[in-house]
């Protein structure tokens, strides 16, 4: 006869193999379950759907060519609008979902709050896009970021106007955490070439009218000026510096990095426009079938920013729970942090110890003629 007794040794023997590891969601037996974090409505829309059509490209090409140990993955897309508060309800919808795991993270400031939830879950994130350096300062196991950090970023910049004589440099940033850690590691990168920064300025990013700020920069006469926000400031703040004839190169970060900062500022006020990222697709080598397959299935749109790193997020994924065998999130987070020489779309991937990339991929990119073109 079963005693209660013995129904609870059972049950503490049951609880204690749970927590060893998460087997993962699965969707059905047929399926697995995948989380997308980004923001598809907002002001950053639209690099979070070009990271979304990517993610879903890479996605249909794995399941068309068998899937993963049987199975087909299957996408669960969560809305960050890259606000903290709405992305960590969204982080704890796809935990509750079960999800074997979570590709995306596109603003840093969302992205930091939700690695949180992800890692108290045990669920490995891969993230394509943010890159403040306190994300991987976390500590988090189970946090993969694939995208060049922000010292890196920063460092690209400052070298740019130190190679052209730039000495006199304003930073401005929004306050966000990606935007202020770009502009606290400028400074200092600046400072390091030996340069001099002669303007550190903080905005809303909401704001529509710089006008008071320009004429503080106007009277600076800077060699050169750096904004690390997000591209709806961005393309304002560069209308109003050419108009108000402010001296100088206008670089911004990768947050700034669309299509979209050109379209708001004009294509003459654009012109010249300097922007340290990560090149996309068109400018990689090697890259020619990804562009061509991406503009075949989504009308002829030419991949974003992020493209290529959230394809390369997505077949990572896949490739890792081909060597785990397993959707177990232990063995998924081990497979990860194991990766060496994977070979994405213009990089190589592998973890150092803070389960971030062992080199840079950032570049100078410059718009000529309306478009962005790769500078250095």
């Amino acid at each position: 006869m079963i005693t209660i007794g013995m129904l609870l040794i059972l049950s503490l023997f049951l609880s204690a193999c749970s927590s060893e590891g998460s087997s993962g969601g699965t969707g059905s037996s047929e399926e697995i379950l995948v989380g997308v974090l980004l923001p598809v409505t907002g002001n950053n829309a639209t690099d979070g759907k070009d990271m979304l059509n990517a993610m879903q490209m890479a996605a249909e090409k794995i399941n068309n060519d068998g899937g993963v140990l049987g199975k087909k993955l299957k996408l669960e897309v969560a809305d960050d609008a890259c606000d903290p508060q709405m992305a960590t309800t969204a982080a704890n919808k796809l935990v509750s979902m079960k999800v074997t795991a979570v590709v995306g993270g596109y603003c840093s400031g969302s992205t930091l709050p939700a690695s949180g939830v992800f890692n108290n879950a045990k669920i490995p994130m891969i993230v394509a896009a943010a890159n403040s350096s306190e994300l991987p300062a976390q500590g988090y196991e189970n946090l993969f970021l694939i995208n060049g950090l922000v010292p890196d970023q920063a460092q690209t910049g400052a070298d740019y106007f130190n190679d052209k004589g730039a000495k006199n440099i304003v930073i401005i940033h929004d306050n966000s955490a990606y935007a202020k850690n770009l502009a606290d590691f400028a400074k200092k990168s600046v400072e390091g070439n030996g340069g001099k920064v002669i303007g550190f300025e903080a905005i809303n990013p909401e704001e529509k009218d710089f006008a008071s700020l320009m004429t503080k920069l106007k009277s600076l006469n800077p060699d050169g000026t750096y904004f690390t926000g997000y591209y709806a400031a961005g393309g304002l703040m560069l209308k109003q510096f050419k108009e108000k004839g402010v001296s100088g190169f206008f670089m911004v970060g990768d947050g700034s990095y669309s299509p979209d900062i050109i379209d708001i500022a004009g294509a003459i006020n654009a012109d010249g426009l300097l922007v340290t990222a990560t090149p996309t697709a068109n400018f990689i080598p090697g890259a020619d079938e990804f562009v061509k397959d991406y503009k075949s299935k989504y009308n002829d749109l030419t991949p974003g920013p992020f493209s290529a790193l959230s394809y390369n997020g997505m077949n990572l994924l896949a490739d890792a729970l081909k060597r785990a065998n397993s959707t177990n999130s232990e063995d998924l987070r081990k497979a990860l942090k194991e990766t060496k020489g994977f070979e994405g779309i213009g990089q190589v991937i592998e973890f150092n110890d803070q389960n971030s990339l062992n080199q840079s991929n950032f570049h100078v990119m410059k718009v000529v003629d309306g478009d962005f073109t790769l500078e250095k």
